[in-house]
């Protein structure tokens, strides 16, 4: 099945990071009009989201971003982050150049750190 996902993984703690907060945007084909923001959500107990973050008709082409509010996770886990922190929303754009694929779209994150690639 078409869809886009995504799974974030602690690389602190060696764990998923749950309650994550993700938000999903739209980018416009012209670089002056604002990003449209398409989903807000909380990552699962496993680090992932309950559903797809796009499938079926809403999943089409073209270009995204999601970004991770890094730094609130690991405040919230009680890390002693210094002001301001050095890594706090990570945002990580990309291109859905066909919809009838599946694109996973994982982070592995730490304060100091993170890294991508497309999943299966």
């Amino acid at each position: 099945m078409s869809k886009l996902t995504t799974h974030v993984l602690d690389t602190m703690h060696g764990s998923p990071a749950a309650g994550m907060q993700v938000r999903l945007y739209r980018l416009p084909d012209e670089e002056a009009a604002p990003a449209l923001l398409l989903k807000s959500l909380r990552l699962n107990d496993d680090g992932r989201a309950d559903a797809p973050l796009l499938a079926g008709a809403e999943f089409s082409p073209g270009r995204y971003r999601l970004v991770f509010a890094v730094a609130d996770y690991f405040k919230a886990r009680g890390v002693r982050l210094p002001e301001p922190a050095f890594l706090d929303q990570v945002p990580l754009d990309f291109g859905i150049a066909d919809a009838s694929l599946h694109y996973h779209v994982p982070l592995l994150a730490s304060p100091w750190s993170y890294s991508t690639y497309r999943g299966s």
